[in-house]
């Protein structure tokens, strides 16, 4: 999948869960478990690791909660 729309998509997630405040991160990794397949995971976590990646803060945090717990 294109990088732009992986983007798009992890941050329109958190448009959503960043009202639950300190717990948006753990609710990231816990939809784009449930939800996204394996590719875009890895997909997602190595665009994390880019420096110009255009991802919210707490996708950032949430892609670091992904690794640690796949």
């Amino acid at each position: 999948m294109r990088p732009e729309k992986l983007v798009m998509m992890a941050n329109q997630i958190a448009g959503f869960f960043d009202a639950q405040g300190d717990g948006a991160p753990a609710a990231i990794a816990d939809h784009l478990r449930r939800f996204w397949d394996p590719v875009m995971r890895q997909e997602i976590i190595a665009l994390a690791r880019t420096a110009s990646h255009g991802l919210k803060p707490s996708v950032v945090s949430a892609v670091v909660l992904l690794e640690a717990k796949p």
